[in-house]
C-alpha cells in the first residue's frame, strides 16, 4: 500500500466521523442548543489537546493560529450550525458540497495552482451527486440560512489552504489544539448570549457530547491536518463528500430512514465525483506555495 493511498485512508477517516454527528445530536443531543454543540465540541478537546502538548504560539503564529481557528472551527461551526438550523439537512449538506470547488479556486491566488478544468468537473459531479442523495422536492430555503451555508463552506474552504500555506511550526496535537481552543473561545461568548447554558444535561448527552468532543473533533482534526499537510488541498475537500454519504448510509441503517434510487444514484455520483477530485489532485505537481514544515 502507497504512502498516498495510506495518508488518503487515514484523512478519511475524519468526513467519516463528521457523518455521525447528525445521528448523535438527533438522537442524543438537547435539541434547539446547536451553539452549545458547536461550543463543547471545540473548547474542551482544544483545552485537553494544549494540556497533552504544552505548547503555546510564538511570535506570529499567535495571529495565524487564531486565524485558523476562527475559519476552521468558530466560525465555520456556527455558521455550520445556523445553516442546520435554519435549512433542512439537504439543502445545508449540498452547499456543504461546493466546498472542492472553492477551494480549487482558491488555491489558484494562495498556493499558485491554477484550477484544472477536470478537478472543476470532479467537483460539479460531487455537488450534483449530493444533492440528488440528500435534497427532497419539498426543501425549503431560507436567506439567512443560505447565507450562513456559504459563509461556512467559504471558511473552511480558506483554513484549508491557509494551513496548507503556512504549515506548523509545531506536533500536530499542539497545532490542533490552538486552533480548536482559538475557535471554541470565539464561541463561548456567542454560545451564552445567545442560548445560555441548560439546566440539566442527561447521561445521554454527556455521552455524546464527548464523543464529539474527543473522536469526533479532536482525534478527527488532529487527522485531517495531517492530511492537509501531506495530501494536495483539493484532494483534501474532496474527502469532505463523505459525510452526506455516511449520514445518509446510518439513517437508512440505525434510523429506518427510506433510500431510493434516486439517492443510491446520487451516492453512486458523489462517489464518483470524490474518486475524480483524488485522481485529478494526483495529476498534478505541486507549484508555488510554501513548503510546509513537518515537527514530529
Amino acid at each position: 500500500m502507497g504512502s498516498r493511498f495510506r495518508d488518503t485512508l487515514v484523512t478519511a477517516l475524519t468526513p467519516a466521523s463528521w457523518g455521525t454527528t447528525y445521528i448523535v445530536a438527533t438522537e442524543l443531543l438537547p435539541h434547539d442548543r446547536p451553539l452549545l454543540a458547536a461550543t463543547l465540541r471545540a473548547l474542551p478537546a482544544g483545552l485537553v489537546l494544549l494540556l497533552y502538548a504544552r505548547v503555546l504560539p510564538r511570535g506570529a503564529w499567535w495571529w495565524k493560529a487564531g486565524v485558523l481557528g476562527v475559519l476552521n472551527i468558530g466560525a465555520f461551526f456556527a455558521l455550520l450550525f445556523v445553516s442546520a438550523e435554519r435549512l433542512p439537512g439537504g439543502v445545508a449538506a449540498t452547499l456543504g458540497a461546493v466546498g472542492p470547488i472553492v477551494v480549487t479556486l482558491l488555491s489558484w491566488p494562495v498556493l499558485g495552482l491554477r484550477p484544472a478544468v477536470r478537478t472543476l468537473a470532479a467537483g460539479v459531479i460531487g455537488l450534483v451527486g449530493v444533492a440528488l442523495l440528500v435534497l427532497t422536492p419539498r426543501a425549503a430555503l431560507d436567506g439567512v440560512g443560505i447565507v450562513a451555508g456559504i459563509g461556512a463552506t467559504a471558511a473552511m474552504a480558506l483554513g484549508i489552504v491557509l494551513t496548507k500555506r503556512w504549515g506548523r511550526p509545531v506536533s500536530l496535537v499542539a497545532f490542533t489544539g490552538w486552533q480548536l481552543t482559538a475557535g471554541g473561545l470565539v464561541l463561548l461568548p456567542v454560545m451564552l448570549a445567545a442560548e445560555g447554558l441548560p439546566a440539566s444535561v442527561g447521561g445521554g448527552a454527556i455521552g455524546g457530547f464527548a464523543y464529539l468532543a474527543f473522536g469526533n473533533t479532536a482525534l478527527a482534526y488532529v487527522l485531517w491536518f495531517r492530511g492537509i499537510e501531506r495530501l494536495p488541498a483539493t484532494a483534501v475537500s474532496f474527502l469532505a463528500l463523505l459525510s452526506p454519504i455516511v449520514a445518509t448510509l446510518l439513517g437508512y441503517l440505525v434510523l429506518d430512514q427510506a433510500l431510493s434510487a434516486l439517492q443510491l444514484g446520487g451516492m453512486a455520483l458523489a462517489a464518483l465525483g470524490l474518486v475524480g477530485g483524488q485522481l485529478t489532485a494526483r495529476l498534478r505537481a505541486p507549484g508555488g506555495g510554501a513548503a510546509l514544515r513537518r515537527v514530529q
